[in-house]
């Protein structure tokens, strides 16, 4: 998988090993030319100075891990949040998700209040929402890298226009999808998204910071499964079996 922070990217956007390297194919059909843009070569640039000075997460090749986990033409609902956990070890490139083994930070854990809350499930004992991921859930930040306990510190550096074509491809290539906004950064993509074709669905970040204002109670897990029902498709299951 594409690695941002690893050796520089060739000069000729056109280089077909830097190419196969960047996405699965179904992300990398609809993506590729974002590699080959000025953004992105400055946005590497900036990973690879940022990791001269601290650790940066997730781990180069799991920056793009939500995309691989969740294919193109897989996705049926998109988590966005905000940027990675910044400590040591937890971000994996699935958004709020972490290794089993680390304990779930404070967002996540309101998730699982509210998870309870909406549709009675026991939280597990782990944080890994893969198997979220692996049902069509894209669990995608709107910045996809952090540098260590500086929260948002890769904020404005190209990942949003990045992740806005994320949005914007999903929005044109796919029809019937559910979009879950939490937080300011997440609202800011609403604007993409064709409301038309696709259910929106908004409310504060989970975050101890928000999580009162609007997260508790907005019964987001309940409300993806109504309107996928409703369109004659499978449900997700938000079990999480430890």
């Amino acid at each position: 998988m594409f690695d941002p922070t690893g050796p520089a990217m060739p000069a000729a956007p056109t280089d077909g090993e830097t190419r196969r390297a960047q996405l699965p194919p179904s992300w990398l059909a609809v993506l590729e030319p974002e590699f080959g843009k000025p953004y992105m070569r400055a946005l590497r640039a900036f990973l690879l100075a940022e990791k001269q000075q601290a650790p940066v997460f997730p781990p180069g090749p799991e920056i793009f891990a939500a995309f691989a986990c969740t294919p193109f033409d897989r996705v049926r609902v998109v988590v966005l949040g905000q940027d990675p956990y910044h400590g040591p070890g937890q971000a994996h490139g699935l958004s709020f998700s972490v290794r089993r083994g680390v304990p779930p930070p404070p967002s996540l854990s309101n998730m699982y209040k509210e998870l309870r809350s909406d549709v009675g499930l026991v939280p597990p004992r782990h944080g890994d929402l893969t198997t979220w991921a692996e049902q069509g859930v894209l669990l995608l930040n709107t910045t996809l890298t952090v540098r260590e306990h500086a929260a948002n510190s890769h904020r404005g550096q190209g990942w949003e226009t990045f992740t806005d074509r994320v949005v914007e491809a999903l929005d044109q290539g796919r029809d019937g999808l559910v979009f879950v906004l939490w937080g300011a950064s997440a609202a800011q993509k609403a604007a993409r998204i064709d409301r038309r074709r696709h259910h929106v669905i908004a409310s504060p970040h989970p975050s101890p910071l928000s999580a009162s204002r609007g997260f508790f109670g907005s019964r987001p897990f309940s409300r993806i499964n109504t309107f996928l029902r409703e369109r004659g498709e499978p449900e997700i299951d938000w079990r999480l079996p430890d």
